[in-house]
């Protein structure tokens, strides 16, 4: 039967993007206007709602791929009457979104990653950008939406491929063992030859450029 006779296979909402689909996407927090010190919670970028909970209302956009500028909606988890769950959630998904916005592997324990997953505030996640992983939930009135409830870190096999680079986050530095040599340190320069007597030595080359100081959150 022609399927303009037949809609039994229509799919309720064709604009939906598939489930497990890993995607670039941009944060941004709309803000709410909610503040609680006492939790970090400042800067007006935390939502209250009427059963009392308190979220984030994220925003993510993608940016690369078939989906490119598409809007994704989700909450993000900070505080439920009904108990730790939500909030628990919440901090799991931003762990993630540091993690793959800033190149950490989530096993990775080492001081440098560890400060990496530290925020001064919200204003600190607004912006960033990562690989999301595409859900499907539904909204209050039941149909189906789209949401992102996990982040891809460098430890998935399509990292990079997604994120578009083959290197760390500019600023962020690989974690390296105390001790060790970090990986930027130039080597050293070789041996100049032996002069005959009565020759002028050749011009000795330029010293290697100091690395660039690393961001607070990476040192």
């Amino acid at each position: 039967m022609p399927a303009w006779n037949d809609y039994n296979d229509a799919k309720s909402n064709p604009n939906l993007i598939p489930k497990g689909t890993l995607a670039k996407v941009r944060l941004t927090i709309r803000p709410g206007g909610f503040d609680d010190p006492s939790q970090g919670w400042t800067g007006g970028y935390a939502t209250r709602g009427n059963s009392g909970a308190v979220y984030l209302n994220a925003e993510f956009t993608v940016l690369e791929g078939p989906y490119a500028k598409r809007k994704i909606f989700t909450l993000i988890g900070l505080y439920s009457p009904k108990g730790p769950d939500w909030a628990n959630m919440g901090r799991g998904l931003i762990r993630g979104i540091l993690n793959s916005a800033r190149g950490i592997s989530d096993k990775d324990l080492s001081p440098q990653a560890q400060a990496a997953r530290r925020i001064s505030g919200f204003a600190d996640l607004d912006g960033l950008e990562f690989i999301g992983r595409i859900d499907v939930g539904t909204d209050a009135g039941g149909e189906e939406k789209n949401e992102i409830r996990g982040a891809v870190t460098p430890d998935h096999r399509d990292y990079a491929q997604v994120m578009g680079r083959h290197a760390a986050p500019a600023g962020f530095a690989a974690p390296a063992s105390i001790g060790a040599q970090p990986a930027f340190a130039a080597a050293p320069p070789p041996a100049a030859p032996a002069v005959p007597h009565g020759a002028f030595p050749a011009t000795p080359p330029p010293a290697a450029a100091e690395p660039k100081q690393r961001p607070n959150w990476a040192r």
